[in-house]
Order: C-alpha cells, then sequence, then structure tokens
C-alpha cells in the first residue's frame, strides 16, 4: 500500500529548517516504524498540486494507528503546524512499493487518468484511494528521466523532483 501526504508550507523565514527537519529527522523516524518499507520527499516543479509530497510504502492501515507510529513519527509537528497549509493524506491500494526516484530522473503524477503517461511511452502505476482523505479516487504515477523530460510535453501532469534519496527499511 502506498500511504501519500501532501501540504504546502506558509512560511518563508522557516522554511528551509522545516524541510531539514521533515527529510533529515522524520523521514529516518518513519522508516523505523514496523511495517513502513520506503519513504521519500518530493517538491513540485509544476502542476495543480501541494509543493509538497512525502510517498511511504506501508503494510496496512493499522501501521497508521500503531503506538510504535504515533510515538516515532505520526504528529510530531506541533513547531511547524501553524505554517502548514493544503494538508491532505491518502492510502492508496497498487503496487507494494512506491517507485524509487533519481535525482537524475522526475516523478510525473497523472489525476487525469494513465493515458498522459502512456503517450509519453511510460507504463503507469495506478493507485486507487481507500483510506483517510480518499482524493484524489485515483492516481497513476511514473518516473521520467530529465533528458526526456526536456523533449515531452508535461502539460496536465503534476511534476515532482526528489527532495530525498528513498529510505528503505
Amino acid at each position: 500500500m502506498i500511504y501519500t501526504v501532501e501540504c504546502n508550507y506558509a512560511d518563508l523565514a522557516s522554511e528551509a529548517e522545516w524541510n531539514g527537519f521533515y527529510s533529515l529527522e522524520k523521514l529516518p523516524a518513519l522508516i523505523s516504524v514496523s511495517g513502513f518499507r520506503s519513504s521519500q520527499r518530493f517538491k513540485a516543479l509544476s502542476g495543480a498540486c501541494p509543493a509538497y509530497l512525502a510517498l511511504h510504502s506501508v503494510d496496512t492501515l493499522a501501521v497508521l494507528h500503531s503506538d510504535e507510529y504515533r510515538q516515532k513519527g505520526g504528529g510530531n509537528f506541533s513547531r511547524w503546524q501553524s505554517h502548514i497549509t493544503d494538508w491532505r493524506r491518502n492510502f492508496y491500494a497498487g503496487p507494494d512499493r512506491a517507485i524509487a526516484v533519481g535525482a537524475d530522473e522526475f516523478l510525473l503524477v497523472s489525476e487525469q487518468g494513465p493515458h498522459v503517461l502512456i503517450e509519453l511511452g511510460l507504463t503507469p502505476l495506478a493507485l486507487h484511494a481507500v483510506a483517510l482523505d480518499k482524493a484524489p479516487a485515483s492516481r497513476w504515477l511514473a518516473k521520467l528521466g530529465c533528458v526526456q523530460a526536456r523533449a515531452s510535453n508535461l502539460q496536465g501532469l503534476n511534476v515532482y523532483r526528489a527532495m530525498t534519496v528513498q529510505l528503505q527499511s
């Protein structure tokens, strides 16, 4: 299952510090939780989407209700909470693991259907919302090399660059 967390951050003065906390402290804490298999964080380059996206591969939704999750990774945002906007969480059925996106690749996300990604010669991964916000109900993910992206029409897609490597348990 894929657990997604998306948001914007509204305070430019503390945004770099918040990004450091999330990428260097929160993701490693999450990946140490039993049932979390991978975690990676992204920043949007274009599209009608929140600026930040985290993709986590988890065993089951029950992981998010565990004491271990609450102690190590769930929450811990009190210092930043007032600046986090457009926050949404989704739990998607689909692939067992989120795709790892390298520094020389982009993550492409379609909420309109897989056809845009297929037209780029990619094989999209389908995600279907089963819990939490359940919006969007479906998404399709693919990764594209930076060189290929320059020659491609990415209109209608949310385009992200990786902020971290994919951490794995």
